[in-house]
C-alpha cells in the first residue's frame, strides 16, 4: 500500500495544472495578436479590393476595344456597359454582336459598374468605374479609368 500511496502522491504533484492567472494571461497574449492580424489584415483587404477594380477595368478596356473594333462605335451611356452581355435595343445597334461577358460583373462592394460616353473624367473618350464603397458615384472614393487624384 505505501507504494500505492506514494505513487498518488507523486502523480499529484507533477500533474498540477495552470492556474487562473496563467490562462488570463495567456488568453490576453493571444488577444493581443489576434488584434493585431485583424489590423493589419484589414488594410490588406482595402488594396486587394482596389487592385481588383483596376483588373476589372482592364478587362473591361480590352471588352470595350473589341466591341468598338466588330460594330464600329463604342457603346453609348444608356446603352452601358451591358452590351458586353446582352444585345443592345438601343440604338445604335450593332449588326455583328457577340456576348463578351456571361453576366453583369460586380465590384467587390456589390455594385454595377458605371459607364459614360462620353466621360466626365475623359471627355475625349469614356468613363467606367467603380462606384466605391459607398456605392455612390462621383465622390471620392470612386476607381475609375481616369489618373488617380488621392494622396494615398
Amino acid at each position: 500500500m505505501n507504494l500505492t500511496l506514494l505513487s498518488r502522491r507523486q502523480f499529484k504533484s507533477s500533474s498540477s495544472g495552470f492556474t487562473l492567472m496563467e490562462m488570463l494571461i495567456v488568453l490576453s497574449i493571444i488577444a493581443l495578436l489576434m488584434g493585431m492580424v485583424i489590423y493589419h489584415l484589414t488594410g490588406i483587404n482595402e488594396t486587394a479590393q482596389k487592385q481588383k477594380v483596376q483588373s476589372d477595368l482592364l478587362g473591361f478596356k480590352e471588352m470595350l476595344a473589341a466591341y468598338q473594333l466588330e460594330s464600329g462605335t463604342l457603346p453609348t451611356t444608356e446603352q452601358g456597359l451591358k452590351v458586353l452581355w446582352i444585345k443592345p435595343t438601343i440604338e445604335p445597334i450593332p449588326q455583328h454582336w457577340r456576348a463578351m461577358l456571361e453576366s453583369e460583373t460586380l465590384d467587390p462592394w456589390g455594385h454595377a459598374y458605371q459607364f459614360r460616353n462620353p466621360g466626365k473624367h475623359n471627355p475625349d473618350r469614356y468613363d467606367v468605374f467603380s462606384m466605391g464603397p459607398d456605392g455612390l458615384p462621383d465622390t471620392g472614393d470612386d476607381i475609375g479609368n481616369w489618373p488617380d487624384t488621392s494622396t494615398n
